[in-house]
C-alpha cells in the first residue's frame, strides 16, 4: 500500500484523525507521534512494517488533522482516553505500541493503565521523570496562567511555500536530509485563506498545567505494564540516560537500547537502527538483504 487511508473517530466532542495502513488481518500496531508532530511522521516506518501488520497512526489531539482542543485541555490523561477510543472505534482488544516522545509517555500511560491490552510497548526517547520536586501549587498556577496569556498573544508562523516551513525544521534537526524535511512539513502545515501556511498544532498544547501527574504516578503506571518492553534513547538526546536514571528499576520486564549518533528523532536520525531494532522486538522478518548481510 503506497498510501494510508485517512479515517477519523471521536472523543470528548474532537474530531480525531488517524491513518490506516491497512492489512486488517495482521496483528495491530499502533504509532504514536510526539509534541508537535503529527502522524505523517511515522511513514518510513509505517511502510516497512505495513507487510507483517496493521499499522495505524493516530494524530493526538491538537496535531495533524485532530481537532483542536477548546480550554487548553492537552493533559496526558485526554491522550491516554483519546487512545482507548480509538482502539473501541478500530475493535481492537489488543495492540502493539510504539510511541515517542510524549507519544511514548501517552503510551506507557495507557500500557500501565491497560495492562492486558498491550502485547508489546517500544518508547522512543519518551521514558523521563523529573528528578525536581514541584513547585508550589499557587506557583504552579500563575506559571500556567501567565503561558496561557502569552500563548493568546503569540503570533503564528508562517510561511509563504512549504519549502520554507522544511527549512525551519531542517535548522531544528541537522539530521533531516532535504526529502525528509519536506515530506514533513508537507503534512505539518496548512494554508489559509491568506495564502499562507502555519503549522497545523495547536501552541496551547505547550502549556503545562497544574494538574499534571506526579513522579510517583507514572511509577505506579510503569509498574503495572505486563508487557515486554523496550525503550530506546540517542546518547545525543536532550533528555538523560534512562540507565543512568534509573528507570529500568521501575519496569517488571524492560530493555534499554542506547543508539549512537542519534538525537531526541531517533526515527529520522538512525531510522536503519530503529527498524531492525522494532521488527527484532515485534517478531518481525528482517529483509532479505539484511538477513544476508
Amino acid at each position: 500500500m503506497a498510501k494510508p487511508e485517512h479515517r477519523f473517530y471521536d472523543s470528548q466532542g474532537l474530531r480525531l484523525h488517524y491513518v490506516d495502513w491497512g492489512n486488517e488481518t495482521a496483528p495491530p500496531l499502533i504509532l504514536i507521534h510526539g509534541g508537535l508532530d503529527h502522524c505523517r511522521s511515522w511513514d518510513a516506518i509505517a511502510q516497512a512494517l505495513q507487510p507483517h501488520f496493521h499499522v495505524m497512526a493516530p494524530d493526538l489531539r491538537g496535531h495533524g488533522n485532530s481537532e483542536w482542543a477548546k480550554g487548553s485541555s492537552y493533559s496526558l490523561t485526554d491522550n491516554v482516553y483519546d487512545l482507548t477510543r480509538l482502539m473501541r472505534f478500530a475493535a481492537l482488544q489488543e495492540a502493539a505500541i510504539v510511541g515517542h516522545s510524549m507519544g511514548g509517555m501517552v503510551a506507557l500511560a495507557y500500557a500501565g493503565t491497560y495492562p492486558e491490552r498491550v502485547s508489546r510497548l517500544i518508547v522512543l526517547d519518551g521514558a523521563f521523570l523529573s528528578g525536581s520536586q514541584p513547585a508550589p501549587i499557587a506557583e504552579q498556577m500563575l506559571r500556567w496562567i501567565d503561558q496561557l496569556d502569552r500563548i493568546s498573544e503569540h503570533q503564528e508562523s508562517t510561511f509563504r511555500t512549504i519549502e520554507e516551513a522544511a527549512k525551519r525544521l531542517s535548522a531544528r534537526n541537522k539530521r533531516l536530509t532535504p526529502a525528509l524535511a519536506l515530506h514533513l512539513a508537507s503534512h505539518g502545515v496548512r494554508k489559509g485563506a491568506d495564502d499562507l501556511y502555519r503549522w497545523k498544532f495547536d501552541h496551547y498544547q505547550r502549556a503545562r498545567a497544574p494538574y499534571r501527574l506526579l513522579p510517583e504516578d507514572y511509577i505506579d503506571l510503569w509498574s503495572r505494564i505486563a508487557c515486554p518492553t523496550l525503550l530506546m534513547w540517542g546518547d545525543e538526546s536532550f533528555l538523560p540516560d534512562p540507565e543512568a536514571a534509573g528507570l529500568l528499576a521501575h519496569f517488571r520486564q524492560a530493555e534499554l537500547q542506547k543508539i549512537t549518533g542519534a538525537g531526541h528523532w531517533l526515527h529520522h536520525d538512525r531510522l536503519d537502527v530503529v527498524l531492525a531494532s522494532l521488527r527484532r522486538f515485534l517478531d518481525a522478518p528482517q529483509p532479505a538483504q539484511a538477513r544476508m548481510g
